[in-house]
């Protein structure tokens, strides 16, 4: 089993900044593809970043580069989103999500599909004004 908490969300005006965290404990795999995925009601939960903690690689959604960074910190196994130039339409629940072992490498591989990922966090609500 492996937990994940995540925390950081809240709610900013256009044009602010947030940075998500979640840290995993638990079991501990070789390898693990961390990453964060944004849902808002009545819609798909979608893919948004990830890092593959086999050789450090990430991913980031094409539409976000420039404004998010994801990030890990390995010694305190949390994994980061940092969040610049928010709109209102990145309001929304973010999860943090893990696929550990073997089907690591291809749940990092986009597009990220959320069944993908047998492990979640509750959720932190990123909530940004115009």
């Amino acid at each position: 089993q492996v937990h994940l908490v995540e925390s950081g969300g809240g709610s900013v005006q256009a044009g602010g900044s947030l940075t998500l965290s979640c840290t995993a404990s638990g079991a501990t795999y070789d390898s693990y593809c961390m990453a964060w995925f944004r849902q808002v009601p009545g819609e798909a939960r979608e893919g948004v970043a990830s890092v593959y903690t086999g050789d450090g690689s990430t991913y980031l959604d094409d539409s976000l580069k420039g404004r998010f960074t994801i990030s890990r910190d390995n010694a305190k196994n949390t994994l980061f989103l940092q969040m610049n130039s928010l709109k209102p339409e990145d309001s929304a629940m973010y999860y943090c999500a893990a696929e550990p072992g073997l089907n690591s490498e291809y749940a990092c591989a986009p597009p990220h599909l959320a069944q993908t990922f047998a492990y979640w966090g509750q959720g932190t609500q990123v909530t940004v004004s115009s």
